[in-house]
């Protein structure tokens, strides 16, 4: 049976990639930021301990084993440039910090648990196209984590790929969450739509899909991709 760690499950596509995961058969140890569902592990990423103490609580969890591990927890909050300084500094932090740190936390505790039992292991980024593209102006910071995390899974599907650990990446465009619906209103809604030629945002759904496809069934050789799904508004 597949363990999986996969952060940021409470809803969304998180939620969706949950679901998809265990109707497959997997065993999903998911976390969220603080939750009353006793199935998933509370751990606030903005606390620079949460990623340790997640990381030892799912592997109690899962027996001691960790087979994959799913980066999906984001942040996505506005920072107006005209901020006070500190506003906009501790704006940039927290993002950073949940959006990319934390997963790079967790990814090299995954990374030194494989190596350490001499097994095969694989990480799935849930990035952005803003890692590429950049974003609006009060979203330096979001950006700026998303292409942080694709420079990392570059360097980790280069670096463990001959102990068969892989790692691969995802970059949704707008997806039908509370999390971009709310981006989508502060940027004229259904205006911003034009610069989609699909016409539409994703769903959660269509994105939980990849997420299942990278998690369990990738070939190996795959190691290092980026997957875009952001209906054409960004094509590399």
């Amino acid at each position: 049976m597949t363990h999986i760690l996969l952060t940021g499950s409470s809803r969304g596509i998180g939620a969706a990639a949950r679901q998809a995961l265990e109707s497959r058969g997997a065993t999903v140890i998911g976390q969220a930021t603080g939750t009353g569902d006793g199935s998933l592990i509370a751990a606030d990423f903005a606390d620079p301990s949460a990623p340790q103490a997640l990381w030892e609580a799912a592997l109690e969890r899962a027996g001691g084993t960790i087979d994959v591990l799913v980066n999906n927890a984001g942040l996505f909050r506005a920072t107006p440039l005209d901020s006070s300084d500190i506003e906009w500094l501790d704006g940039w932090e927290e993002t950073l910090r949940i959006n990319l740190t934390s997963a790079a936390q967790l990814s090299r505790l995954a990374v030194r648990h494989w190596e350490a039992r001499g097994v095969p292991g694989r990480i799935v980024h849930v990035a952005s196209r803003a890692g590429y593209r950049g974003d609006s102006p009060q979203h330096w910071h979001y950006a700026a984590a998303k292409g942080g995390m694709l420079a990392m899974h570059k360097t980790i599907a280069r670096g463990y790929a001959a102990q068969r650990i892989v790692s691969f990446a995802i970059t949704p465009g707008f997806t039908d969450t509370a999390m971009a619906g709310d981006y989508l209103a502060s940027r004229g809604g259904p205006d911003l739509l034009r610069d989609i030629p699909l016409g539409r945002v994703a769903s959660p759904g269509e994105i939980a899909k990849i997420i299942e496809f990278c998690t369990l069934d990738a070939p190996e050789s795959m190691t290092g991709a980026v997957i875009d799904a952001n209906g054409a508004s960004y094509v590399r």
